[in-house]
């Protein structure tokens, strides 16, 4: 594989570093995987975007753990899993729901079992779910609103495990 940079606000393209200054403030430090994205600051300022958009979902911390968490799992993102996870202590979500996800194992709680199996689907079905995987969501008592928020988190997440994948990004001792 190619040797990714990892930027630094340093060597950052210009267009990136506001962005890396931003990321900076909010979580402590600049991740790896910003860092590598700084690259393009399109992706980075996306990245960003979603990231900021996820909080503001009718999901909850919880659920948007089990999403994150069951894409990362499922594309086999080596980065994503244990920031993800340091990310869920973060957020007070549950050990046992988070391994649960990790590990592809049915979750005890129905409805969030709904929101694993319907993302998981999601993904293995390039988005192309039937109608009785969506009513099985929708049965559960998630919304179309949730759909598309899961939609959401689905490309937000792509874009993390696609560049993780292809940059082999460095686990930072944050989320180790």
């Amino acid at each position: 594989m190619t040797d990714f940079t990892i930027h630094t606000k340093d060597n950052a393209p210009e267009n990136s570093k506001q962005l890396l200054d931003k990321a900076e403030k909010a979580v402590g430090f600049i991740p790896n995987l910003f860092g590598v994205m700084a690259a393009s600051p399109q992706l980075l300022e996306a990245y960003l975007t979603l990231d900021n958009l996820a909080k503001n979902l009718s999901l909850n911390s919880t659920e948007v753990t089990v999403v994150w968490q069951t894409i990362n799992s499922t594309n086999q993102c080596h980065y994503c899993i244990p920031a993800h996870t340091a990310i869920a202590k973060q957020m007070k979500v549950s050990d046992r729901v988070n391994d649960a996800v990790i590990n592809d194992k049915s979750l005890e709680d129905n409805k969030l079992e709904a929101l694993r199996s319907f993302t998981k689907a999601i993904i293995q079905k390039q988005g192309k779910v039937d109608e009785v995987g969506v009513d099985k969501f929708l049965s559960a008592g998630y919304t179309q609103k949730q759909i598309l928020e899961v939609v959401m988190l689905v490309g937000q997440k792509t874009l993390s495990n696609y560049t993780n994948y292809f940059a082999q990004t460095p686990i930072d001792a944050q989320f180790k």
